[in-house]
């Protein structure tokens, strides 16, 4: 019901990545990179984004624009200017008269501030997600997250305060040292805040992440069968705490490596489903994706082909080929238009 507003044959959605983080925590291998490494070439980045913004923006004028999504790494790792620079072109370049959903993955509590926020309000972005991935500090310390519980809360009643009505929130589930006493807890916290929608992760053991290295020098021995008894007690336990929410399963995927062969599911209240998430699984309309790691969907026939085009990881090579990175979609999206 959701995708019948959905405009497949002439609609396209945009993905926006900002591939940064106030760290790299233990179990990510996504495309990102220390914020601190990077301060002094923000700037750049945003030039070539805007860059490749532009060409999207001519390109599809006579493409209906039906879903923007910022994500990384951590958006909101952009300086508020730099945040204002970014929302102010897209206003000014791409038309909103289609747009459904607009929603930028505020992410990490470190990387937020309330001038970020305020800045992401001015620009009527209607969706945001405030990520704790557990509310155990003992646990955001041994994964790397330099913020504490109580920034979580702090933040999500700020948004609140600042009118943000369509908040999501991540958990992952299996991560170290917890056990379903802790997810317990957990959520305990997250009902007491009330996000409109809950996204809960089961611990995929990515090949490239520090977590699995550790893990495969660890010397002790892990029992995996346990392991997955207790991933599908915490999940089971996600599920009835999502439904006294007043919250409801809307998607659901499957990621490499995940311990148990468990999935990962999105709870949502019926109005605050995320129509980009259900988007990018069901691959009926064309996603393209900008900035470094960027990898673009487009769509032929609703989804009965799908082609590829890929951005490059790296960053300074992101700045520096960003010529090459237009002209890689301007070949592809010819066959799109």
């Amino acid at each position: 019901a959701i995708l019948k507003k959905i405009d497949y044959d002439n609609g396209y959605s945009l993905y926006i990545g900002i591939p940064f983080c106030p760290t790299t925590c233990s179990y990510c291998s996504f495309t990102s990179y220390p914020v601190a490494k990077w301060q002094d070439r923000m700037d750049e980045y945003v030039d070539a984004l805007l860059k490749e913004l532009a060409f999207i923006a001519e390109v599809s004028k006579e493409k209906h624009l039906n879903a923007i999504y910022m994500g990384g790494g951590t958006p909101t790792t952009l300086s508020a200017q730099q945040m204002d620079r970014v929302l102010s072109f897209l206003e000014e370049h791409f038309s909103f008269e289609h747009l459904k959903e607009y929603t930028i993955e505020a992410g990490r509590p470190d990387s937020i501030t309330e001038d970020k926020l305020r800045v992401i309000r001015k620009h009527g972005v209607g969706r945001i997600s405030i990520n704790p991935q557990t509310m155990q500090q003992k646990t955001l310390d041994v994964i790397g997250r330099r913020h504490t519980v109580e920034d979580v809360v702090r933040i999500f009643h700020l948004a609140r305060e600042l009118g943000f009505d369509n908040i999501n929130m991540d958990l992952i589930a299996g991560l170290p040292g917890e056990h379903p006493e802790e997810m317990e807890d957990t959520l305990r916290q997250i009902k007491e805040l009330a996000p409109d929608s809950l996204t809960v992760h089961a611990l995929a053991m990515k090949h490239g992440s520090r977590l699995t290295r550790e893990r495969a020098a660890s010397t002790e021995k892990q029992n995996y069968k346990q392991m997955a008894r207790e991933l599908e007690e915490m999940i089971d336990m996600a599920r009835k705490a999502a439904g006294e929410m007043g919250i409801y399963p809307y998607y659901l995927y499957r990621q490499k490596n995940i311990a148990g062969n468990f999935e990962n599911v999105g709870y949502a209240k019926v109005d605050k489903a995320g129509i980009y998430n259900i988007l990018i699984m069901e691959e009926k309309q064309p996603i393209i994706a900008l900035g470094a790691g960027g990898s673009s969907k487009l769509v032929f026939d609703h989804g009965q082909r799908i082609e590829r085009v890929e951005n490059v990881k790296d960053v300074s090579n992101y700045i520096s080929r960003i010529d090459e990175m237009i002209e890689r979609k301007r070949t592809a999206i010819a066959t799109w238009l």
